[in-house]
């Protein structure tokens, strides 16, 4: 394997486990524990983890410490804000176009966990993403999948995200705000989407306060 494809692996794994909370914010990073972890030398590691600081993932501090850079509750809240105008004008849009297969499916998945499936963090998480990049798909903005993608992988940082346990309300909202858009009701998306990132907010602020 290529020195580029191990740095790409390396920096891959690191991300991933810092992105899922494995890796808390704070941590400090050891080049001799990750290159036994993951089975990589000094040199593509070096480079993982330069790209991960080129990315504001972690940071380097004078002394040549690599810490992972943590999320704070401004930040996320500022994430909320942004995607929620984002995404308000995507459903709108997206109710012009009309619904796609993808958005049909996962309307389908968060209506049987409405109807009491049970699920996980990370399979809500999942199922999560695969909705909002739907209704970006189905909004014809090629863009914003990417765009929600790396405020959702910043967003998942901040352990304030990973307190629920029931997502029951968050589906149910989901399942709404699809069904407007196959209805073609542009206005009933926008103000629908807009109350799920109110309701979002509310449930991490709540969160926050008895935390």
């Amino acid at each position: 394997m290529s020195g580029a494809t191990l740095a790409e692996t390396a920096y891959e794994q690191i991300r991933d486990d810092i992105v899922a909370g494995r890796i808390p914010g704070e941590t400090v990073l050891s080049e001799r524990a990750l290159t036994e972890t993951l089975g990589v030398s000094r040199t593509p590691l070096r480079a993982a983890i330069q790209r991960l600081e080129n990315e504001g993932i972690v940071d380097r501090l004078n002394n040549g410490v690599v810490l992972v850079r943590s999320v704070t509750v401004e930040q996320l809240l500022q994430i909320v804000q942004l995607r929620q105008a984002l995404e308000r004008a995507a459903a709108g849009r997206a109710a012009r176009h009309g619904t796609t297969k993808a958005l049909t499916q996962i309307r389908a998945q968060m209506q049987e966990i409405v109807e009491g499936t049970v699920t996980t963090f990370d399979t809500f998480w999942e199922a999560d993403g695969a909705f909002h990049r739907a209704v970006a798909e189905a909004a014809h903005l090629v863009i914003l999948p990417s765009i929600l993608e790396e405020q959702r992988a910043i967003a998942r940082r901040c352990s304030l995200t990973r307190t629920y346990d029931t997502f029951v309300d968050q589906a149910r909202e989901h399942v709404q705000i699809a069904d407007a858009i196959a209805e073609h009701d542009s206005e009933a998306a926008e103000a629908l989407m807009a109350a799920h990132f109110d309701h979002v907010r509310t449930r991490f602020l709540g969160t926050f306060s008895t935390s």
